[in-house]
């Protein structure tokens, strides 16, 4: 090996400097991840469930049909009243929720937003790009859940 050769290439092998490494770099970055729209919807499913002022999820429609899915084994769906689209590497949510009567409902909408929003983008790493909410109901206190009138037809 010529002395202009060796100070090119000071480990004075062929120049192939590949060879001494195997994969390419971290392990953790090899290959992709990829999260279902159903994923993203359970999580902010969860996490809109979470917060005070919130009585249920879905329009009456979709929580009736979804009081006699909850009565079959394995039939109960976190997902009711929530629409995910998720890309590489962000997600944009559409909720609809139903408030309990005497909440503020801006309040309420704001900490649906900012629950979803944190576990959405703990738990995936996606960037939550929007969270829309659309209220479709308000649970007055004197009135019966329509699960529990679900039930009582079902029986």
């Amino acid at each position: 090996m010529t002395e202009s050769s060796q100070r090119n290439n000071p480990t004075g092998g062929s120049g192939d400097k590949s060879l001494g490494k195997r994969g390419g770099g971290d392990p953790g970055t090899r290959g992709r991840t990829t999260i279902a729209d159903g994923v993203v919807e359970k999580i902010a499913g969860m996490a809109a469930r979470d917060v005070v002022g919130v009585h249920a999820m879905g329009s009456g429609l979709s929580r009736t049909f979804g009081a006699v899915r909850d009565r079959v084994p394995g039939g109960k769906s976190v997902t009711r009243g929530v629409k995910a689209e998720v890309g590489e590497s962000q997600a944009a949510l559409d909720l609809e929720i139903v408030v309990d009567y005497g909440v503020a409902i801006a309040d309420v909408a704001r900490d649906v937003r900012e629950n979803v929003v944190a576990a959405v983008e703990r738990m995936t790493g996606l960037e939550v790009v929007e969270v829309n909410i659309a209220v479709s109901d308000v649970k007055l206190p004197d009135e019966d859940d329509d699960e529990d009138e679900t039930e009582q037809r079902v029986q």
